[in-house]
C-alpha cells in the first residue's frame, strides 16, 4: 500500500477522512523572497515564560505586550524599538486593548480583573469580573470594551466611566471572539463549539458544534464579512464558516498550536507555537508558504497601517523578543 502524505484532514460533522495534504514549503523570515520579511527583533529584557496577547497604538507608534508568567505588560516604542516602560504587579495578564479616544490601556488578567491605565502607565480604575479575564476587543461601533472571562461570559464595559454595562452568558470559557455589527461570534474550545449571539440584546442565537475538530482558539473575520475563519489545534486545521448559518466552506491543514489569526487583503496569517506563520490564500485556505519564526511564538498582532505583523517569541534558548515582520505585496 502506498504511504499517505504526512498531513491528513478530518471533516466536521462526523464525516470520514476525505483530504490529505503535503507539508507546505518553508522559508526563513530573513529570506528576501519571504512574504513576511524579518526587519528586526525587539528585545524584551528579563521576560520569562509565556507571552499572551498584544495591542497597538497606531497613532502613538506603541506596542503593548502581555507577559503572563512575568506578571507584566511592556510598552514598546515602535519608532526606536525600545521598551519605554513596564507595568508590573499583575496576576497573569492575558488580554490587552488600546482605547485611542481615551488614550488608555486595558489589561485583562487571570485573577479576573480588568484594569485601565493612563498613557503614562498610571492606574486609573479596575473591575473584578470574578475569574480568568482573557481576550479583549474594542467594539468599533461605540468604543465599548469587550472582555471574555470565567466559565462563560463576555463583559461589556463603558470606557468613559469604567463601569460594567452588561454580561453575555455563555456555555463555557470564551477564547477568540469577533464582532460583525451587533453580532458576536465566540470560540468555546472547552465545549467544542462556536456561538453566535446578538451582543446588544445579550442573547445567544445559535451554537455550532465543531465535530471532530477541537481546540478552536483564534478567530478572524474574512474580508467579505460573510465568513469567520477559525484555526483548530486538533487536528491543525483552518476552517471557513458562514456567519449566516454555520456552514463550512472549506477546511485546510495549517501549522500547529495556533493562538492568533489575521486577515490581510487576499491572505491569512496563522501564528503557531510550532514556530511558524502559515501564509494562506483567503478564498481557499491553501497554504502558500510557511514562514519560520521561533519555538513557542504563537501570538502576535497585525498592523494594517504599518504593513507589519508583530510576533511574540518567548525566551527559549535565547532572550524573549518581538519579531517585526514586514508584509510583502499580495
Amino acid at each position: 500500500m502506498r504511504a499517505l502524505p504526512r498531513t491528513c484532514l478530518l471533516l466536521l460533522g462526523g464525516l470520514s477522512v476525505t483530504a490529505c495534504a503535503k507539508t507546505p514549503p518553508s522559508i526563513a523570515a530573513s529570506d528576501a523572497s519571504s512574504p513576511l520579511r524579518l526587519e528586526r527583533r525587539i528585545p524584551l529584557p528579563e521576560v520569562k515564560g509565556r507571552i499572551d496577547h498584544l495591542a497597538i497604538d497606531e497613532a502613538g507608534q506603541r506596542l503593548f505586550v502581555a507577559e503572563v508568567d512575568n506578571g507584566t505588560v511592556d510598552e514598546i516604542d515602535l519608532a526606536t524599538g525600545k521598551v519605554l516602560g513596564r507595568i508590573g504587579g499583575l496576576h497573569e495578564p492575558q488580554g490587552v486593548g488600546y482605547l485611542s479616544a481615551q488614550r488608555e490601556l486595558v489589561v485583562a488578567s487571570g485573577d479576573g480583573t480588568v484594569r485601565f491605565f493612563a498613557s503614562d502607565r498610571r492606574p486609573l480604575a479596575w473591575i473584578d469580573l470574578g475569574d480568568d479575564a482573557d481576550d479583549v476587543r474594542i467594539d468599533p461601533r461605540n468604543g465599548h470594551v469587550l472582555v471574555g472571562y470565567g466559565s462563560g461570559g463576555i463583559a461589556t464595559i463603558d470606557p468613559a466611566t469604567h463601569r460594567l454595562l452588561a454580561r453575555l452568558s455563555l456555555s463555557g470559557h470564551p477564547e477568540g471572539f469577533q464582532l460583525i455589527g451587533s453580532r458576536i461570534f465566540v470560540n468555546i474550545a472547552d465545549r467544542g463549539s462556536i456561538v453566535a449571539a446578538d451582543l446588544d440584546r445579550g442573547k445567544v442565537q445559535a451554537t455550532w458544534p465543531t465535530g471532530l475538530h477541537r481546540l478552536n482558539f483564534p478567530m478572524a473575520v474574512a474580508a467579505d464579512s460573510d465568513r469567520i475563519l477559525i484555526a483548530y489545534r486538533l487536528p491543525a486545521t483552518l476552517a471557513s464558516i458562514r456567519v449566516a448559518n454555520g456552514g463550512v466552506t472549506f477546511l485546510q491543514p495549517t501549522c500547529g498550536d495556533s493562538d492568533d489569526l489575521y486577515v490581510d487583503k487576499s491572505r491569512v496569517f496563522v501564528i503557531c507555537g510550532a514556530g511558524h506563520v502559515d501564509v494562506q490564500r483567503q478564498g481557499s485556505g491553501e497554504t502558500i508558504v510557511r514562514v519560520a519564526t521561533a519555538p513557542g511564538a504563537r501570538t502576535g498582532i497585525l498592523s494594517a497601517q504599518r504593513r507589519k505583523l508583530y510576533v511574540a517569541a518567548p525566551a527559549r534558548g535565547g532572550p524573549a523578543a518581538i519579531w517585526e515582520l514586514a508584509i510583502g505585496p499580495s
